[in-house]
């Protein structure tokens, strides 16, 4: 199913996969990812979360900093629903990672993002353009940096997935709050070295509400 961002909706949709090496439900998720990562207008990033490494599979790319970001947004809806693979779009409504016409329906009624973010390489620096208004009532929003692979092929071999080799794409390997936005125009910056020593191939900008250190609305974002 081919994905699209309609005009009322702006130019970017955020769509974060929650998936896990150690669930069998996981690979269709994954692959559907695969298939809408590079459609224009959407930024698709793989968080994998590591409390399923419990069945005899320790994930080789999780992280408990993607659980508890996973929980942060279960506890801010206040419906405590974490599961896998579970879809989260623009840091609101979730719903199961396959589910690709749930998905699409989400896409097409989403709001527009009040900013828009631009994040590239420049030189010896990696810069984060920022322009646009904050949501009525909301003082500041965080900007976050996250270190990218775009993709990335593993053997299993235990666990639910035994003998399977899935793909996953474009795995979030570090994820840095950088600054905080105000509105209006801002720019961020940091070393361009980090991408060298993290050792990815992409990288990507979100600007999201948090409340209490858990995280909300995403109001725009960019991936290189």
């Amino acid at each position: 199913m081919i994905f699209s961002v309609p005009a009322s909706a702006g130019e970017t949709a955020v769509l974060e996969l929650f998936t896990s090496q150690g669930c069998s439900s996981c690979p269709p998720a994954d692959k559907l990812l695969e298939k809408v990562a590079d459609q224009p207008g959407i930024v698709a990033l793989s968080f994998p979360v590591d409390y399923w490494d419990y069945l005899g599979w320790r994930d080789t790319l999780a992280s408990p900093a993607y659980s508890a970001r996973q929980r942060g947004y279960a506890e801010r809806r206040g419906d405590r629903s974490v599961y896998t693979p579970q879809i989260v779009v623009n840091g609101g409504p979730h719903m199961v990672g396959s589910d690709a016409r749930a998905i699409a329906a989400h896409l097409r009624a989403a709001s527009a993002m009040p900013c828009d973010v631009d994040v590239k390489a420049a030189g010896e620096l990696i810069e984060i353009e920022i322009d646009g208004d904050l949501p009525e009532g909301t003082k500041s929003a965080t900007v976050f940096f996250l270190f990218v692979d775009s993709s990335e092929t593993v053997q299993i071999g235990r666990g639910e997935n035994t003998g399977r080799t899935i793909t996953y794409t474009n795995i979030v390997r570090d994820m840095r709050a950088v600054g905080m936005w105000k509105g209006g125009k801002a720019s961020f910056s940091l070393p361009a070295s980090e991408l060298e020593r993290m050792k990815t191939d992409r990288f990507a900008a979100l600007v999201q509400i948090e409340e209490r250190g858990r995280p909300g609305p995403i109001l725009g974002a960019a991936i290189h």
